[in-house]
């Protein structure tokens, strides 16, 4: 599967943005969808996942209440909302899907997006 994330930008502190991820192929419910970011000198981090479903949600302790993720199956489209947004969240976000077990380790996952920067002024 062919993953394309796009929707990030400049924004200030507060503010919100929304990110997609547009996948290619027929199967792209037979995957775990994840969102990762990636900050300037620091390593990859998961921020949030959605199962198949699209049912069940998993979240990063520093995106709760504050991200959403969601699936539309049928547009082939993976979402991330996010609120409130922090100058700490300013990194490059990637989408990721991963056809075995739920995890939050970027090494499990088969095909990733290219990144969208987003950038938040304080």
């Amino acid at each position: 599967v062919q993953l394309q994330a796009y929707g990030g930008g400049l924004v200030q502190a507060g503010g919100s943005l929304r990110l997609s991820c547009a996948a290619s192929g027929r199967t792209f419910s037979s995957y775990f969808m994840a969102w990762f970011r990636q900050a300037p000198g620091k390593e990859r981090e998961f921020v949030a996942g959605i199962s198949r479903s699209g049912t069940i949600t998993y979240y990063a302790d520093f995106v709760k209440g504050r991200f959403t993720i969601s699936r539309d199956n049928a547009r082939n489209t993976v979402f991330l909302q996010m609120n409130n947004l922090k100058p700490e969240d300013t990194a490059v976000y990637s989408c990721a899907a991963t056809s075995t077990v739920v995890t939050r380790l970027p090494g499990s996952y088969d095909y990733w997006g290219q990144g969208t920067l987003v950038t938040v002024s304080s």
